[in-house]
């Protein structure tokens, strides 16, 4: 299938605020205007959301506006057994209030509430996560200072997709899956520490304007392998992909772009492994899964159920230049969000 690269800046909406100039890029050049977005703001969606792990844990950050209902969420995941905390705090109608960055290499994203906070801080070269968390789970507290530092000339993918039939809706999103990380998060009387070399990002970033009903499978990975930092990340939903996947791989912060990848899930058991396949046979890949975790969120029309699965991914991928890389245990995240608004 024949994608759209996009290599300059261009505007994701015309002047009347309805989407265009649909396709993919390695950098964020679309320009992104939400005051001007034709559809109301409670059908519009912004969130920021970095996944963080080592080998022996996995901690996810997000901060999530979905018009009528907000969400502030921090799970943390051992990998060496099946335990894992989660904490979230929920904001009605926020419609904006969050204040939620227009671009993702500029302005930090930031969530408070009493004593609890936490910041998404764009740097020069990297990013920082802080975090202090009251009362995290078990009445447990959570504190963090991540640092995260990007790969030199490091690419994303970034894409814009509309949907078919409803011409207000569109998702513009990134997914940087290479960043690497080094800091701490004290989970009570516990300290994670990250380290660089044996630590590793993912940022994944969206805006948009949604439809009434969308189902959307994603998964994402990172890590070493024979020398090289290998990362993907692969997805797909009911939007128009004919312009642009989000389907990529990366080796040392190059993106390799991929065209349509199926999540082959065994439905009647999760934690059974699960295959990966691309239409251009490009990418092979096995997804064992380690735990599942079910997030519902639910008021008045708005309701969301997203399966949340990490796990190894083991497999192999051909570059642009027609090489094979094989990759063995990736520590990786896959998800299925399924939404009606």
């Amino acid at each position: 299938m024949k994608q759209n690269e996009i290599y300059n800046p261009i505007p994701l909406l015309d002047d009347l605020g309805k989407p265009l100039n649909f396709g993919w890029a390695r950098k964020p050049h679309f320009i992104y205007t939400p005051d001007m977005v034709y559809a109301s703001r409670n059908s519009i969606t912004e969130f920021d959301r970095y996944i963080i792990h080592s080998p022996t844990h996995m901690v996810v950050f997000e901060i999530r506006d979905d018009g009528w209902l907000g969400h502030m969420g921090i799970t943390v995941f051992s990998l060496r057994d099946k335990k894992r905390s989660t904490q979230s705090f929920k904001t009605m109608i926020p419609l904006g209030s969050f204040n939620m960055p227009n671009n993702s290499d500029f302005g930090s994203a930031r969530w408070r509430r009493k004593k609890n906070h936490l910041d998404f801080i764009v740097m020069e070269g990297g990013r920082i996560i802080k975090a202090d968390i009251e009362k995290f789970g078990h009445y447990r507290s959570l504190r963090c200072a991540l640092v995260l530092s990007e790969p030199e000339d490091a690419q994303s993918l970034v894409t814009s997709q509309p949907w078919r039939n409803q011409k207000k809706s569109f998702r513009y999103a990134r997914c940087s899956p290479w960043f690497f990380v080094e800091g701490v998060v004290q989970f009570g009387g516990a300290e994670i520490v990250f380290s660089r070399g044996h630590a590793w990002g993912v940022y994944d970033w969206s805006r948009s304007a949604r439809p009434k009903a969308d189902i959307r499978y994603w998964a994402t990975a990172s890590g070493q392998s024979l020398g090289s930092h290998i990362s993907f990340c692969i997805g797909y939903s009911w939007a128009d992909s004919s312009k642009g996947t989000e389907n990529g791989f990366f080796i040392d912060g190059k993106l390799h772009k991929l065209d349509q990848v199926t999540f082959h899930i065994p439905m009647s058991n999760w934690l059974s492994p699960w295959r990966f396949t691309s239409n251009d046979n490009r990418l092979e890949m096995v997804f064992y899964p380690h735990q599942e975790r079910i997030d519902r969120r639910r008021l008045f029309f708005h309701n969301s159920t997203r399966r949340q699965v990490c796990g190894f991914f083991s497999g192999k991928a051909q570059l642009d230049d027609g090489s094979v890389v094989e990759f063995q245990n990736l520590t990786g995240f896959a998800e299925r969000n399924k939404m009606r608004f």
